[in-house]
């Protein structure tokens, strides 16, 4: 049998394993996966590199399913690769399996992110394409040098966050990344053409991508484009192929019916007939498709070998290279030195958070980020002044402009940092989390130690207004799971805060921070900074002494809750909550002693909506903050008309429980 007769035949047989896994489940998507398999396969069997016997190999090619509802297609593939066990696909989306219903990141098995929501895997791509050409500056070409192809769908180009991170590739000149558009015209609803008429070509022309279309069925053009694609390096490349949704089905290709759900059986006795396997035979997976599939892999096996004895040279001759091979690898980043600050000066929390970025430079080599368009206010810019930007002509730069793209910045950052340790961060403010909050999401859910880092955290951003000033943002990260919302109370307490994100390992940080200057605690007479590592503290009384009052704050409030408690009577604690994830995470011993279960009067000073306050005030305590939209006028007015003052904070205070 020729190598193009055997190529459809083991198209064929994985197709097969596509619909068996749907069938099973009773659920999923065949459609666009079964459209979308002859590049797929062609990038499996002819050109991705990896190691069979490793699929963590750092110089591996990536593959990127943005399509993650054809998650089958992928997992089909990795049984072919040998990265997964073919009982897998029969446990395609129950519990415990390794095949979800879209895939989540799962690098011994040959997954390399988290995809689903449309358009976050075309931005993951360009994020770790741009891994690979930084890494590729600094530890050097044989080290350094693979490709990310992307597999996307009509869906992930209907999305603009897909746009604004091709934008970025675009303007890098990412040439190492290959994007497949495959262009079936067809969703959930219906045919593409009822919501959309937009030349996809001109638009990437427009962002300086190399533009081709194809036959998307058509392999010899697949290779040649391919091929064409990998001998450029000037431009990222997107291959538009026109394929056909359910391409093989015998009653219903180009239809959006089966879309996103399985083929009755009858179809898919009539599929299997067609295609020439076992009509019967579920999950048909003979030895000759798995030898045609693996014809490389004796020759990818020398070459992996081959650049490990070089990387491994590499650390015995190079001592500089050493020491950047180790920080990238090395996990979480302790006891980092910070600047110090002077009891009572005041400090923005944003200009604080500026000081440390900048001294951990040097002190993290790997770390990189940037800010969307927001250097000076978000206070990046002492960083950006140490390195440059990162540049087709300085690959090298550790400094990122994303523009005002909030949500691409988000995505590119998950991408960078699922490469391979880098530690990336970006920068806005906090009232734009909304724009990148699917991509917040997605790195609680991956378990990436990204750093997201939102200043101007209240009104007292003042005259910008209400448009700009966040209310209900606070509570809305801190519901995401596994996500790590730290806003600290002053320049110690920030500085601590960085010191805990570049440990953290498994949960991305939301560092919110202050446009007003906040005076600095004195540390020899209240706890350590690193107690914020705690998410709460005593900053005012003594643990061994019960308290009359709590007062709880987070931020800037902490300030005013000090103040507040010298005017009001009896023994008053003031506790700082810099975060209540990680409060949450101590024993409930500690928790008890900080706020003992038999003191009933608590309040909690958040400037912010008071939801999830009140499991920390109890039934008979008080939540004070705003769950109004702010206005715009100077700082100080605003203050006084949303009653945050010492003055009325004690009358409230007083007049709650009669003091």
């Amino acid at each position: 049998m020729s190598k193009e007769n055997m190529d459809q035949y083991v198209i064929n047989v994985m197709k097969g394993l596509i619909i068996d896994g749907v069938s099973k489940a009773n659920s999923g998507h065949p459609g666009g996966a079964m459209s979308s398999s002859d590049f797929a396969y062609i990038v499996f069997r002819d050109y991705l590199k990896f190691n069979p016997a490793n699929p963590t190999w750092f110089n591996r090619d990536r593959f990127v399913l943005s399509a993650g509802h054809e998650s089958m297609l992928l997992y089909s593939l990795l049984v072919l690769q040998g990265f997964m066990d073919k009982e897998e696909l029969k446990k395609f989306r129950q519990w415990g399996s390794h095949t979800p219903g879209h895939p989540e990141v799962d690098r011994k098995h040959g997954i390399e992110n988290t995809s689903g929501p449309l358009g976050q895997g075309v931005g993951m791509a360009v994020g770790l394409a741009v891994a690979e050409a930084h890494l590729n500056a600094r530890l050097g070409a044989d080290i350094a040098d693979h490709y990310t192809y992307v597999l996307a769908g009509d869906g992930d180009i209907q999305e603009p966050v897909a746009l604004g991170a091709a934008q970025l590739a675009g303007h890098f000149k990412l040439n190492k990344l290959i994007l497949y558009y495959d262009n079936n015209r067809i969703q959930i609803s219906g045919h593409t053409d009822r919501a959309d008429s937009t030349d996809i070509a001109k638009m990437f022309e427009s962002f300086q991508w190399r533009v081709v279309e194809i036959d998307g069925h058509d392999h010899a053009a697949m290779r040649r484009e391919i091929d064409a694609a990998k001998a450029q390096t000037e431009k990222p490349t997107i291959i538009i192929g026109k394929t056909v949704m359910s391409k093989g089905s015998t009653k219903y290709e180009d239809m959006h019916d089966f879309h996103g759900a399985p083929f009755p059986p009858e179809e898919v006795v009539a599929i299997k007939k067609a295609f020439g396997l076992p009509e019967n035979d579920t999950f048909f997976l003979p030895e000759d498709a798995l030898a045609h599939f693996r014809a490389r892999y004796e020759d990818l096996k020398k070459e992996a070998a081959e650049w490990e004895k070089k990387k491994d040279a590499k650390l015995s001759a190079d001592s500089s290279f050493k020491t950047l091979w180790e920080a990238l690898h090395k996990a979480s980043f302790e006891g980092l030195k910070v600047p110090e600050f002077t009891p009572g000066e005041k400090v923005a929390t944003r200009v604080a958070f500026g000081k440390v970025l900048a001294d951990f430079y040097e002190q993290v080599p790997f770390l990189v980020g940037g800010s969307a368009d927001l250097e000076p206010s978000n206070n990046t810019a002492g960083f950006a002044k140490k390195t440059t930007d990162f540049a087709p002509a300085t690959r090298a730069g550790r400094n990122f402009a994303f523009g005002v793209r909030e949500f691409p910045m988000g995505v590119l950052i998950n991408g960078i940092a699922l490469h391979s340790g880098l530690r990336s961060f970006g920068a806005t403010f906090l009232v734009f989390s909304d724009y990148e909050r699917g991509s917040l999401r997605l790195s609680a859910l991956m378990e990436i130690p990204v750093l997201h880092v939102f200043t101007h955290d209240s009104f007292y951003l003042g005259e910008d207004g209400p448009t700009h000033q966040p209310i209900e943002h606070l509570v809305s990260l801190r519901a995401i799971p596994n996500m790590v919302v730290m806003r600290p109370a002053e320049a110690t307490e920030t500085a601590a805060a960085m010191q805990y994100a570049m440990a953290e390992t498994k949960s991305p940080v939301c560092l919110i921070l202050t446009r007003q200057g906040l005076p600095t605690l004195d540390r020899s007479k209240v706890a350590p900074a690193d107690s914020v590592r705690k998410g709460g503290y005593i900053v005012r009384g003594s643990e061994s002494e019960t308290p009359d009052i709590i007062l709880m704050a987070s931020g800037s409030e902490v300030t005013l809750a000090l103040n507040v408690a010298e005017k009001l009577p009896g023994k008053v604690r003031v506790v700082s909550m810099p975060s209540l994830e990680l409060f949450e995470r101590q024993s409930q011993d500690y928790k008890d002693k900080v706020l003992p279960p038999s003191v009933e009067k608590r309040v909690s000073i958040e400037a912010g909506s008071t939801i999830g306050w009140g499991r920390y005030v109890g039934l008979k305590g008080l939540a004070y903050g705003i769950d109004h939209f702010g206005a715009s006028a100077p700082a100080e007015v605003l203050e006084g008309k949303f009653g945050f003052t010492t003055e009325n904070l004690v009358k409230v205070i007083e007049e709650k429980f009669g003091l």
